[in-house]
């Protein structure tokens, strides 16, 4: 099994090799991961910097002091991958934040369809946000990963449409039988850039909404003959396109 993963804020707490993982995440290598002397972890700041470095000893239950090698930082994948996610009916945000980091995604945008049952505004809004951010911060480190992904603020339509203007490939997941669509495993992908996928709610995407987003140049694809949730379409198109575009090879 690969060594354990534990976010830092800053390497630069280190001195002459050794660093000291206090807090939260010290307490959890030293009383949870019961870590011991020469015992593997890697440090990172999720966004791609990291250090392999091997436990040296602890003290009391949340400080663990390891031997820490020179800082190096992991390449961004490319092509990137976004994709936008509709928010969903109770805890399934969380449910389709974590697989799609455990999968590969490398940015996840919350979005207010029109059709969402669930609406995030004031604190509620805010509380709904801070999850899947600290869920993709802890399904990244559990999968290993030294590069999180970004959850960016809730999006409107409008702003993800300008989003989708921008990409070097866009795609909203449709699986309307009566309507034109092809299907993503043999759509042209880009081998670089950026690909942004738009998963829709329970209700699905509204014909308004198809409408702005193919104006900004989005095709509408489908994975299959089922229906997939929209808890876990993106998972499911997101490692189809890691297959096909190499980035699982």
């Amino acid at each position: 099994m690969t060594a354990p993963v534990f976010v830092v804020e800053d390497f630069r707490a280190g001195g002459g090799g050794q660093f000291v993982l206090d807090g939260p995440e010290g307490r959890h290598a030293v009383s949870v991961k019961r870590l011991r002397t020469g015992e593997e972890v890697v440090l990172t700041d999720g966004a791609g910097r990291y250090a392999v470095c091997e436990v040296v000893g602890t003290e009391g239950k949340d400080r663990l002091i390891v031997h820490m090698t020179p800082v190096s930082e992991e390449p961004a994948e490319s092509p990137r991958i976004t994709v936008v996610q509709a928010l969903p009916k109770g805890d399934r945000g969380e449910l389709a934040v974590e697989t799609m980091t455990e999968t590969g995604v490398d940015a996840i945008v919350p979005w207010a369809a029109s059709r969402c049952i669930t609406q995030w505004k004031g604190d509620r809004g805010l509380k709904a946000l801070a999850k899947w951010r600290a869920t993709a911060r802890e399904a990244g480190k559990q999968s290993r990963r030294l590069r999180f992904p970004e959850v960016a603020d809730a999006a409107t339509s409008k702003q993800v449409a300008a989003l989708l203007a921008k990409a070097d490939f866009a795609a909203v997941l449709h699986e309307d039988r009566d309507y034109g669509s092809e299907p993503l495993a043999t759509a042209e992908l880009p081998a670089e850039g950026e690909i942004v996928l738009v998963v829709g709610p329970e209700g699905g995407v509204s014909p308004e909404e198809l409408a702005l987003f193919e104006e900004a140049g989005a095709k509408a694809c489908r994975l299959g003959r089922s229906v997939l949730r929209t808890s876990t379409a993106g998972t499911a198109a997101t490692a189809l396109l890691l297959g096909r575009t190499g980035r699982w090879s």
